[in-house]
């Protein structure tokens, strides 16, 4: 939508959304996605597992390549195109994926932002979720990174961070909206 939007290396923003397991934050972005889409905005995402995955499916070819020994698998058509990469055994290691090379990955030239969903520990800015009835901590006041809280009650959270309707998409959206405008370069205040 607005390329002009970027940092100062030319990319488009990257803002994390992070919160404790349960707190809803692929909930939230299910329904963020289409009031930026509608608004004009192209997103990609990247999202962290803590576990295994498999987006291929046995008895597929792709799959049957992948298992035969491919390294790296693309799959692709008219619609949709994917690469899997099966990491070596000494590659993985239980640590978690690089977050600087997976936004390396993404094709930064079309797109007006990137959302990471998870990767709390990462240094972005980021929108903390945060559900009162969970009983979690507060993730901000050890997070110099994160410039917002969404929450469904901001009447028990103390902080000059502005404080988002965690039920109220348009909302946050809003708030995406101004970060996207500031080239990425919120910060807390």
């Amino acid at each position: 939508m607005n390329r002009n939007s970027r940092t100062a290396a030319g990319d488009p923003p990257v803002l994390g959304f992070c919160a404790y397991s349960g707190t809803g934050k692929t909930t939230l972005l299910v329904n963020l996605l289409p009031l930026l889409r509608r608004m004009g905005f192209k997103v990609g995402v990247i999202k962290h597992s803590h576990h295994h995955f498999e987006i291929d499916h046995p008895g597929k070819d792709s799959f049957r390549l992948r298992k035969a020994g491919a390294t790296e698998m693309m799959i692709a058509s008219g619609r949709r195109w994917a690469l899997m990469v099966d990491l070596e055994e000494d590659e993985q290691s239980g640590r978690d994926p690089d977050l600087g090379e997976m936004l390396q990955r993404m094709d930064r030239s079309i797109l007006d932002l990137i959302i990471v969903e998870g990767f709390k520990h990462e240094s972005i800015p980021k929108i903390e979720l945060h559900r009162s009835g969970l009983g979690k901590p507060l993730i901000f006041p050890a997070d110099p990174d994160v410039i917002a809280v969404a929450t469904d009650a901001p009447g028990e959270i103390d902080t000059r961070l502005p404080l988002l309707d965690l039920n109220d998409p348009q909302t946050i959206a809003d708030f995406v909206v101004e970060f996207i405008a500031a080239g990425g370069e919120m910060k807390r205040r």
